[in-house]
């Protein structure tokens, strides 16, 4: 049981009123200074990304995300460098804060700050407290402008917490043991989900390929990967099954218009994994657009090697996707919308949109290519709704296995997330704590998504080619 300090200090910090009575408040200019030294000579070629996996290694030869015309641009940052990308506040989703693991370049729109005086301070505390202010969106309610910015100045500006050194030393080893278990817990469920998902993809692989029963008459569909078919079924171009993006958002809305936004780092394959942001159309990210509904699957046009699409399966009012998506609404007299939703994330169908799609570092498939690529399906609705309820009543029991262990994940990134803040801020003592040796852990990342191939979030990718 953790307990807390003997003795505290009131603050005029809006975002912890007390903290312990030796702990300093000082600006963080204070103690940290902003760099920024450009690969002008291109100087360097390690090339880094913060991402929301934290600070990566990105190949120069293989870039994953957009790339910038000349890397003279982007600037040189140390090992132990804090990094941040405070632009476009208002999009929670997005990675904001990274400790720098090796020299390297990165982006010129992030800010670079480095200790003063490495030797005096423990650089990962701070990291540690600044990702507790990401994580409690401060910089979101500091940050101004149309496009809502912290500058380097504004971030220094902020008063941040200073424990003596020994205790910053000793909050670093508590959190990183505390954080190893908690994050090799939540893989472990995360591997629990990845299993029970293969199971239920597989499932819905074989109905939607080869439908139920295994005696039926067969023919060749002519599609690339999926072989015969029953002979009932139709094979049609995916524009004759649905329509794409038939209602999307203006530049006439009204600017006082509220909508919950779903971008392409929002979505997994075949599920939403965060949260939609709630958004004013004045104040919402410029790709905002595209309506979506209860029945529509979204496919992600970009990046489609990610797999990023899902089946909108309840009843939404005003949400709305990224014009990174293409918003499939199944024509109803044809096709049901569920069968249509297994058909198009089958193995055979992703792997035709991914071969249909252009380019290297930032693959992409436009709509009418997409709408062209060709789809097997039952003819009827009838046999549609009797393939629709044997699939369901197959994958059931791993939906709710899923859910529930989804459910526990929530619970332990929750716990983890109030644990950060807590310590960081002084609320729990943690200088007696006996740190036992421990297993460290290979992933030293946060924010851990084993099931989650998304390296650069959709930020990231638009930001690194100003």
């Amino acid at each position: 049981m953790l307990r807390s300090y003997d003795e505290h200090k009131e603050t005029s910090i809006p975002w912890t009123n007390r903290v312990p009575k030796s702990w300093l408040i000082q600006r963080g200019k204070s103690i940290f200074q902003n760099k920024k030294q450009l690969n002008t000579q291109k100087q360097c070629d390690n090339i880094l990304s913060l991402t929301l996996k934290g600070v990566v290694n990105n190949s120069i030869d293989n870039p994953i995300g957009l790339v910038p015309k000349d890397y003279a641009t982007y600037q040189i940052f140390e090992k132990d460098d804090l990094v941040f990308k405070l632009i476009d506040l208002e999009n929670y989703q997005t990675s904001r804060v990274g400790l720098v693991h090796e020299l390297g370049i990165m982006s010129p729109a992030y800010i670079r700050i480095a200790l003063r005086k490495k030797d005096d301070f423990n650089i990962k505390y701070f990291f540690y407290q600044y990702y507790d202010l990401y994580l409690r969106r401060v910089f979101n309610q500091i940050g101004a402008g149309v496009r809502s910015t912290l500058s380097a100045k504004e971030l220094l500006n902020i008063e941040i917490l200073i424990p003596p050194r020994e205790e910053q030393d000793q909050i670093v080893r508590f959190l990183d043991w505390k954080l190893a278990k908690i994050n090799k817990l939540i893989r472990a469920k995360k591997k629990q989900i990845a299993l029970f998902n293969e199971q239920r993809q597989a499932i819905i692989n074989n109905a939607v390929t080869k439908g139920l029963d295994s005696h039926a008459k067969l023919k060749e569909s002519g599609i690339s990967g999926l072989g015969s078919i029953p002979s009932t079924w139709s094979v049609k171009p995916l524009k004759y099954w649905a329509k794409s993006n038939l209602q999307s958002l203006n530049s006439s809305t009204e600017a006082d218009f509220e909508f919950d936004y779903l971008d392409i780092s929002s979505v997994g394959f075949g599920y939403v994994k965060q949260e939609p942001v709630h958004y004013r159309f004045d104040e919402a990210p410029s790709r905002a657009r595209r309506i979506v509904k209860y029945g529509d699957t979204i496919i992600s046009t970009v990046r489609t090697y990610l797999r990023s699409m899902c089946f909108i399966d309840h009843d939404i009012e005003h949400c709305i996707v990224s014009t990174g998506f293409s918003v499939l609404s199944p024509i109803k007299e044809t096709v049901l919308p569920e069968i249509l939703s297994y058909a198009l994330s089958s193995d055979y169908f992703v792997n035709e949109v991914i071969k249909n799609s252009i380019g290297v570092s930032y693959p992409a498939i436009n709509d009418k290519k997409l709408l062209s690529l060709k789809v097997a399906l039952p003819s009827t609705i009838e046999e549609q709704l009797q393939l629709y309820n044997e699939i369901k009543s197959k994958t059931t029991l791993l939906d709710k296995g899923i859910l529930s262990i989804k459910q526990q994940v929530t619970t332990l990134k929750e716990f983890r997330t109030r644990l950060i803040s807590d310590v960081v801020t002084g609320k729990v003592d943690v200088r007696d704590i006996e740190i036992p040796e421990y297993e460290a852990d290979s992933d030293e990342t946060i924010d851990d998504e084993i099931d989650d191939n998304l390296v650069l979030d959709e930020e990231d990718g638009e930001m690194e080619v100003e």
